[in-house]
This record gives structure tokens, sequence and C-alpha cells, in this order.
């Protein structure tokens, strides 16, 4: 039950945090154009695509919509695409469940979900996946966001405990 509980937070915490930072992203950006979202004053998120809402030396905070998944692979997939990684959570939920993940990998797995939901109600809400950190510090990297950051992290963690911590065997 405790794993469950954790999961449960990390999920929620790291979906809001998500979501905070992109109302925050869109909202600057509609701002910076004269515009106020979801009133007659709005103008359409493809005209806020390639705002900078911050400068910096080494990384950008600059909006962009990815229809895609890493580095927009998929984007031919369309509409199509939130059904595709929305499925894929559900598969993924329902695994950590029957396998009993959710007992040892809580916290990590909470990341991953908060995460992809994040991503996968992005595609509903708006025009793509909301990404806003644009890397240039020697080469132009693809922008991100803070849900790929945890999914990510939470796949490093993943692979440590298994490789590094591997749970001990009971039948020894």
């Amino acid at each position: 039950m405790k794993g469950w509980l954790v999961f449960f937070l990390v999920f929620i915490g790291t979906f809001m945090i998500d979501q905070g930072i992109k109302v925050w992203a869109v909202s600057t950006a509609h701002a910076m154009h004269g515009s106020i979202p979801n009133t007659p004053h709005t103008v359409a998120e493809d005209a806020l695509i390639g705002t900078t809402l911050v400068k910096g030396k080494c990384i950008d905070l600059e909006l962009h919509f990815n229809k895609g998944v890493a580095f927009s692979m998929f984007a031919s997939l369309g509409e199509y695409m939130k059904w595709v990684q929305g499925g894929l959570v559900l598969i993924l939920l329902f695994i950590f469940y029957k396998e009993n993940y959710v007992r040892r990998y809580a916290f990590p797995a909470g990341l991953l979900i908060g995460g992809a939901l994040g991503n996968v109600y992005d595609r509903f809400y708006h025009i793509g996946v909301v990404d806003y950190v644009a890397w240039h510090c020697g080469f132009n990297f693809a922008v991100f966001n803070y849900a790929d950051v945890m999914i990510d992290l939470a796949f490093v963690i993943i692979i440590v405990m298994v490789y590094f911590f591997p749970e001990k065997d009971a039948s020894k």
C-alpha cells in the first residue's frame, strides 16, 4: 500500500508541476503577442510557435508545440497520436499493477506516468505537446519540457535499480 501512495503522490506532483510550467509558458507567449488565452482575443497557438519567453546563453525558454514524439517522430499520425500515447500509458499502468512493479519502483513509476500523462494531456488541450526548453550551447538540441526530463529520469532510476541494486531473490 505504501508503494501505491508514493506512486500516486509522485505522479500527481509531477503532473501538476509540468502543467503549471506549461500554463506559464503558453500564457506568457499569449501576453507577448497581446492575446488573452481562451477569449475572443486569443491568437491561434500556431502563431505562438517560436516565441522566446526567456533568452539565455546556452538555454532559451522558447515555446513550441510538438505534434510527434521525440524529435517530432510520428507527427504524421496527427490526431491519432494522442490516442496511441494514451493507450500506451494505460498499458503501462496495467503492467505496473499486474506485475506489482509499484512495490519496488514506486518513485520512478510515478515520475514516468506523471510525465507521460502531462504530455498526453497537452495533445488533447493544445495543438501538440508544449515544449519550451531550447538548448543551443555548442549545438542545437531538440526542444523539450519538464515532463520529458522526468520520463528520462525515471528510466535512469529504474536502470540503476535493476543493474546496481538488484532485488534479492527470496528463494535463496
